[in-house]
This record gives structure tokens, C-alpha cells and sequence, in this order.
């Protein structure tokens, strides 16, 4: 009872925070980043893949995944004294190893006067209670034109999204054309990737290397389900010009999965992307598997088997091809997860960290 009382003065503050005056602008007007593929028979305008593959999915479960918008961002400019979101959520989700900003959440970053750096400046938190929230996420500025990013929901889906400002200002199209659309660096992989379980969108690894970098990243993490499923591998197939693929999915396959369909999933990206460099990660050194014998066998054998296949690869003389092993993507002191799997901040700071320079080196050329 005392908890519920809590929250509800704390969404009565959030109300009355936001009650003045304010005019409200469809997000669908400015650009969007980290679609990949536009679909005009899209259902869900913040989709992950286009619903053209939905009758070729052996499993249909993921286009409802799809419909999570991690790692998509809205860009646009203003001079409003607050930025205000208004936004509806296809699932409500709600889990009980995330925050609900994580979840179902946005968050804003503006760039700095530097014209490079991007910097956190606070997050839109859902309503607890139903599909439609409202918040105000930065107020009290100095009526300064400046240039946004606005981050969209990690573990739950956006079907509509307003942006709400000071209607005596004015919101444009952004004038700074970061993060580079060209050569856009594609993510293949599952929860982990999906942004699970970062406190809010803006800290996943695939956004944070996209501000790092200034470049467009596309996120397919699919929990539980990046399974190497061939209709995905032709969706990246047919992205254009991508300057990486970083295929991160061991968590989610195991070694028959792999053994029948790596190659074959490669091939495919190959056969559209010949000179596009290709990373193949390692399934991560998960706390846990110091005690977990059963859990450290299985990480154990997954690792040697996409080892095998990208040594066979490059046996057959296929080039631009890297690997990384998970000596470093989560630290040593086991102290990066949430449940001994999923990532914290921490965890997605140390990724970003070491993928950081391969990305640099590989992917800007």
C-alpha cells in the first residue's frame, strides 16, 4: 500500500510538471535511425525488419520481437526551453531483472558545442499503469537551438511517438548530419544484444558505439531468438553498403545450430557484401560458469565450434573476416551482469569498450 501511494505522488509530480502549455509534433516527421531496411508494408512504422519476411519465418514469434525498437533513434533540433514526450508502447512490458525505463522508456542526448560529442541529458520513464505515457524529459533550458537525439525502447515496441516543446519555439529538422547514415554497421545477435538489461535505451552497446563512432548502427538482437535464421541473414543481405556485420548470437544457438547453419547464414551476407568485413564474436565469459560446471562445458563447446568455422573460412581463403574472443567483454571482476547472463551499464560500458577499436579500424575505412 505505502509503495503504491509512492508512486502515484510521484506520477502526480511528473502531471503537473508537464501540464502547460505544450505543442506536440508526430516523430514520424523527423529522420529515424536504425531501421535498415524501410518497408512501406511495414506494419509498425519502428520495426526491426520489414514485414515482407513474415511468411518465410519458420518461427513467427519474431517479428513480434522485431516490433521492439532497440536501437532505433529519432534526430531533430530545437530551441524549446524543455523537450516533452508523449509516446504508446505495443506491449507494455514489463520484467523483473530491468528497469521499466530500460524496457519501455526513451532518452535524450544532445550534441555538444564541440559538434561531436554526444551527452546524456535525462530519460522519458513509462507509466506503470498503461500502454500511453507522457513525460517531461529536460526542462528549465536556456532557449538555445540545439541538436537531439532522442532514443527509442529497448524490450518493448513504439507505435506512436510524439515530441512535445514550448510552443512560442520552434523544432526542425537537424542541421548536423550525425551520427554518418554511410556505411551503417550491422548487429546480429540475441537478448544481450537486444539492450537486455541496460537501465535505458541510450546505454546498450550498439548505441553507445554508435555515438562513439558517430556512425548508424543497426540493431537485430533478438531475444532468444537469434537463432541464425535465414530470412534474417537476406534482410542484411540487403542493406545497403554496410561497413560491418558483427555476428554475436552464440548464446542463443547451440553447437547443431551452428554446425548446420553459420555457413550458410555467412554466405548469404558474403554473397551480397563481398568485401564487407564480417566479425564473429564469442559467446561471453559469463560469471557464473567458475561454479557452474554444466553452463561453463556448454560455453566451452560453443566457443570451439565457431572457432572451427571461421578457421575453415579462412582456409578457403575468405577474406576481411576477424574474430574476438570473450577474454575482456565483461571485465574479471564478475561484477557486469544482472543475473549472471544479461549485461549491466557496467557490462555494456566494458563491450563497447573492447569492440570499440576493432569497429574504429575495421568498419571507417
Amino acid at each position: 500500500m505505502k509503495q503504491s501511494v509512492i508512486s502515484l505522488i510521484c506520477f502526480i509530480c511528473t502531471f503537473v510538471a508537464i501540464a502547460q502549455d505544450v505543442k506536440y509534433y508526430d516523430a514520424r516527421n523527423y529522420p529515424l535511425f536504425g531501421k535498415g531496411i524501410e518497408d512501406s508494408a511495414s506494419k509498425w512504422n519502428y520495426s526491426r525488419l520489414p514485414d515482407s519476411i513474415a511468411p518465410i519465418l519458420e518461427r513467427p514469434a519474431l517479428m513480434e520481437m522485431a516490433e521492439c525498437s532497440a536501437g532505433m533513434f529519432i534526430r531533430f533540433r530545437s530551441n524549446s526551453p524543455f523537450i516533452n514526450a508523449k509516446w504508446k508502447s505495443t506491449h507494455q512490458c514489463l520484467m523483473n531483472h530491468q528497469t521499466p525505463v530500460g524496457t519501455r522508456g526513451l532518452d535524450l542526448y544532445t550534441l555538444e558545442a564541440d559538434g561531436k560529442t554526444w551527452t546524456f541529458m535525462n530519460a522519458a520513464r513509462p507509466n506503470p499503469w498503461n500502454a500511453t505515457s507522457e513525460a517531461r524529459i529536460i526542462g528549465n533550458m536556456e532557449p538555445e537551438m540545439r541538436e537531439y537525439m532522442l532514443y527509442l525502447s529497448l524490450y518493448d515496441g513504439v507505435d506512436s511517438l510524439y515530441i512535445g516543446i514550448d510552443p512560442k519555439y520552434t523544432i526542425e529538422q537537424p542541421a548536423i548530419d550525425l551520427p554518418k547514415r554511410e556505411k551503417p554497421i550491422i548487429f546480429y545477435g540475441t537478448s544481450l544484444l537486444q539492450g537486455g538489461c541496460a537501465n535505458r535505451p541510450g546505454m546498450a552497446h550498439t548505441n553507445i558505439l554508435s555515438r562513439w563512432l558517430n556512425r548508424e548502427t543497426i540493431n537485430l538482437g533478438f531475444s532468444g531468438l537469434g537463432q541464425l535464421d535465414l530470412p534474417v541473414a537476406k534482410t542484411i543481405a540487403a542493406i545497403p553498403d554496410p561497413g560491418m556485420v558483427v555476428l554475436e548470437m552464440v548464446p542463443n544457438v547451440n553447437v547443431e545450430q551452428m554446425d548446420t547453419l553459420l555457413v550458410r547464414f555467412f554466405n548469404i551476407i558474403r554473397d551480397a557484401h563481398p568485401n564487407v568485413p564480417v566479425l564473429f564474436v564469442e559467446d561471453p565469459q559469463f560469471p557464473h560458469i567458475r561454479f557452474d560446471k554444466a553452463i561453463a562445458h556448454e560455453v566451452a563447446r560453443k566457443n570451439e565450434c565457431i572457432k572451427k568455422h571461421f578457421n575453415n573460412l579462412k582456409k578457403q581463403g575468405v577474406k576481411n573476416i576477424y574474430y574476438l574472443k570473450n577474454d575482456d567483454l565483461y571485465g574479471h571482476d564478475h561484477e557486469a551482469t544482472v543475473d549472471a547472463l544479461h549485461m549491466t551499464d557496467l557490462g555494456f560500458m566494458r563491450i563497447s569498450k573492447v569492440m570499440y577499436p576493432i569497429l574504429k579500424k575495421r568498419a571507417l575505412k
